[in-house]
């Protein structure tokens, strides 16, 4: 264990709240790396042309248990919280909501949040998959996490975008707001005729920190987006701060969360 490493407890290891996303510790050297990618090539463009690519769904018919096992392969590089596999930070999640007493909606959401992230086994970099999002279209917020790289962003030389505006309306909606392209859009658009709203609003901006932790770009905001930013924020404290509690027993939670599963998804998806 190198010493930045063991100054904040290192990955999976018990630590305080203010120790999670200690970014500045470079416990992983391959988190800083990632999001220089991420912020240099996560352009209006690009965005749209993913969108176009993926959010037909027609790539593929599948189950989410068949989902989480193919998945299973994947470490996330942007993350300098953890190193489990993916299935094991779902359970991780999951297990942290139940043991909170939470709906079962929610634990649910817990399982399934970073399925998304499949789209880096179908070829995608992990910086157009993972990570923090954050706007495209407009200025960009100091919230962002290493808001210098973004100096190399096309759209930064690009007047279009370089208000606080930029192409929206005051309280368009962040549902009219095209952010960088991950995990999270895509998860939402697979489930989002399955789930409570509360449950959609996780999925879909979970990895919005701006917004949901720093309070950036709420002039972009609606009424909708200001009622359930509870649930993104509640949904938050058991995604960060379970990463901590160590490596959950995949093979004696699995009758649990597969019965889970058959509650809410008895049908294969569209991918």
């Amino acid at each position: 264990m190198d010493h930045d490493t063991a100054a904040t407890g290192g990955v999976n290891e018990p630590k305080a709240p203010e120790q999670f996303r200690n970014y500045a510790a470079e416990a992983r050297s391959s988190v800083r790396e990632f999001y220089r990618l991420n912020h240099t090539h996560q352009t209006m463009a690009f965005v749209q042309a993913k969108k176009e690519e993926y959010l037909g769904l027609t790539r593929r018919r599948m189950r989410v248990w068949e989902a989480l096992e193919y998945l299973d392969t994947l470490v996330d590089d942007s993350d300098p919280d953890i190193d489990l596999t993916q299935i094991e930070h779902a359970m991780q999640t999951a297990e942290a909501i139940r043991r909170a007493g939470q709906p079962r909606w929610f634990i649910v959401t817990g399982l399934i949040h970073d399925l998304g992230k499949i789209l880096c086994l179908w070829g995608e970099p992990q910086w157009a998959v993972v990570g923090d999002t954050f706007p495209v279209g407009c200025a960009y917020s100091d919230a962002i996490v290493y808001r210098e790289f973004l100096e190399d962003n096309p759209d930064r030389h690009d007047p279009r975008y370089a208000t606080e505006y930029g192409i929206y309306a005051p309280a368009i909606g962040l549902d009219r707001v095209h952010l960088s392209w991950g995990h999270d859009e895509y998860i939402y658009h697979v489930v989002k005729d399955t789930l409570p709203i509360g449950a959609l609003y996780a999925l879909r901006y979970h990895s919005f920190y701006p917004w949901h932790k720093d309070g950036a770009y709420g002039h972009l905001t609606d009424a909708q987006d200001r009622e359930n930013l509870k649930w993104v924020k509640a949904f938050n404290r058991f995604d960060l701060y379970s990463k901590g509690d160590g490596k959950p027993d995949v093979k004696a939670l699995r009758p649990y969360y597969e019965e889970l599963v058959d509650e809410f998804f008895p049908d294969a998806l569209s991918w």
